[in-house]
């Protein structure tokens, strides 16, 4: 089984998987939180649905609580704040734990890959990001505070496509 396979939960609490959301495209995984100082990445992200999602590429918005408690909405409530506030239209999942005993087997196979520098393990905060890629071979790990529209994200989702 790939990464693409691993079994996950939408936002409305449906089964689905990478490859069922985002069928024959590349996916930017990234853990998200509406109450954190990062939370405007999701204006980035947005734009980034919008200029490659006809392009083979879709976004992936995985909510998580773990990092001091920045996610605490229902599923209604994270829907309702990312749609009015920032016009979300890519899928989001269930909320995920993403470090830990309680980790999500996608996120063991995601922090398996190093980042830039070589460091892998942990994920270390919210808006951390993962470029899958249609075949589902991770092709890139970018931390926190590479935002939605730095240059080597950019280079690393065109190469993508």
């Amino acid at each position: 089984m790939g990464i693409r396979d691993i079994s996950l939960r939408t936002l409305s609490d449906a089964p689905t998987t990478l490859a069922e959301l985002a069928g024959d495209k590349a996916v930017l995984v990234v853990n998200v939180a509406s109450k954190c100082g990062l939370t405007p990445q999701y204006a980035g992200l947005v734009d980034l649905q919008r200029t490659y999602g006809d392009r083979g590429f879709t976004v992936v918005g995985v909510p998580c609580n773990q990092f001091y408690g920045q996610e605490p909405g229902t599923a209604e409530e994270i829907q309702e704040f990312c749609s009015t506030t920032y016009g979300v239209d890519f899928p989001l999942l269930a909320k995920t734990e993403v470090n830990g005993d309680g980790r999500h087997p996608l996120y063991d196979a995601l922090t398996a890959t190093p980042d830039a520098g070589g460091e892998a393990g942990d994920v270390k905060w919210n808006f951390e990001k993962f470029l899958v890629s249609r075949d589902g071979e991770v092709l890139g790990r970018f931390r926190p505070n590479v935002e939605p529209g730095d240059p080597a994200l950019i280079a690393a989702i065109e190469k993508s496509l």
